[in-house]
């Protein structure tokens, strides 16, 4: 393999214990979704949610010692922290990626907290792998982060079953430069603002904050602002904006929709993820169907392809697509050449 790449060199996770059913989340509906449409048509047999130690950052703290533990690496080799995790965590306004370089005791990283939303991890792999290249004291990259808005959900609020999945987990990837394998061949980003204040928290910020009043509801308040506006605008343009982040991949890496051998794909719907790897010309083996552990946010790359070396769907010469959406809106993928 050539110089001046990027390659992975492993990853790591942390699924908390704690799970809800797809009983559960259909009692929590009040009967609204039975228990068999939560599993058919939302794709949910069961999620995990956070037990009582588990913060964002924490988790986050545990992928990335699960990361070290797989991959041998030492952490004081690790030069640089791209903390992909949620902006709900233990403490607002402290830096996940200071929390985890000194509970991983990278004491010559510096780190940074980014966030993209569920897009999260495929822009954090494009900015690891530039900054790879650009910087020449940089050698070693984390991307890591831990995730659990599912705690936002208001499972009454019928707008937001695109949400009942929201699950909790973190994960962690370390990228090296010129590491001779697993190399990163293109990534590609689009972004749509028009949607930006479609989806996300109401209250809690500037503009509603939290009251006396408000503060229960507050903390169920992860809404659609304009539902019909965020349906209408991603009917038109999201499955060809991600067909254009997966083709725009495969160009910067001179290969064709063919030589893809497998998909990291967030998890949504079950119809739509078939149809999706039915419309690239994928098995359904060449991709991993996440119905066990829910959307993970911008974790769900790093625990696709994490599972997916597992149980060995990818292998040496797999070209591995991964692909995200976030609300925003955004759409992101990077294809890495496995092996």
């Amino acid at each position: 393999m050539s110089e001046n790449h990027s390659g992975v060199a492993g990853t790591g996770i942390y699924i908390p214990k704690t799970r809800m059913s797809a009983a559960e989340i259909s009692k929590a509906t009040g009967g609204v979704w039975s228990e068999q449409a939560v599993i058919e048509k939302l794709g949910i047999v069961s999620k995990p949610v956070p037990g009582p130690d588990d913060g964002t950052q924490e988790m986050g703290a545990l992928a990335a010692i699960d990361c070290l533990k797989n991959t041998g690496i030492d952490p004081k080799e690790i030069d640089l922290i791209l903390c992909i995790g949620e902006e709900w965590k233990e403490y607002p306004l402290t830096t996940s990626a200071l929390y985890i370089q000194d509970r991983i005791k990278a004491v010559n990283a510096w780190g940074i907290d980014i966030q993209n939303r569920c897009c999260t991890c495929c822009a954090a792999i494009k900015i690891a792998a530039d900054m790879l290249a650009s910087d020449p004291e940089i050698k070693t990259a984390m991307v890591v982060g831990g995730y659990r808005n599912g705690d936002f959900v208001d499972y009454a609020d019928k707008d937001m079953s695109m949400m009942y999945d929201l699950a909790a987990g973190a994960g962690a990837m370390i990228i090296k430069k010129n590491y001779g394998k697993n190399k990163i061949l293109g990534s590609h980003i689009i972004a749509d603002g028009s949607l930006s204040r479609t989806a996300g928290v109401r209250t809690g910020g500037i503009n509603e904050p939290f009251t006396r009043e408000n503060t229960e509801a507050g903390y169920k308040s992860l809404k659609l602002f304009n539902a019909q506006k965020m349906k209408d605008r991603l009917n038109e343009v999201s499955m060809s904006n991600w067909y254009k982040c997966i083709d725009e991949c495969l160009r910067k890496g001179g290969l064709k929709r063919s030589d893809v051998g497998y998909l990291a794909v967030l998890h949504f719907k079950r119809s739509a993820h078939f149809a999706l790897l039915k419309e690239l010309g994928l098995r359904e083996d060449q991709s991993i169907y996440l119905e066990n552990y829910g959307h993970l946010g911008q974790i769900d790359q790093i625990l696709s392809i994490h599972l997916g070396e597992k149980n060995g769907q990818i292998k040496n010469g797999t070209n591995v697509i991964t692909l995200a959406a976030g609300i925003g809106y955004v759409w992101a993928a990077n294809l890495i050449q496995w092996g």
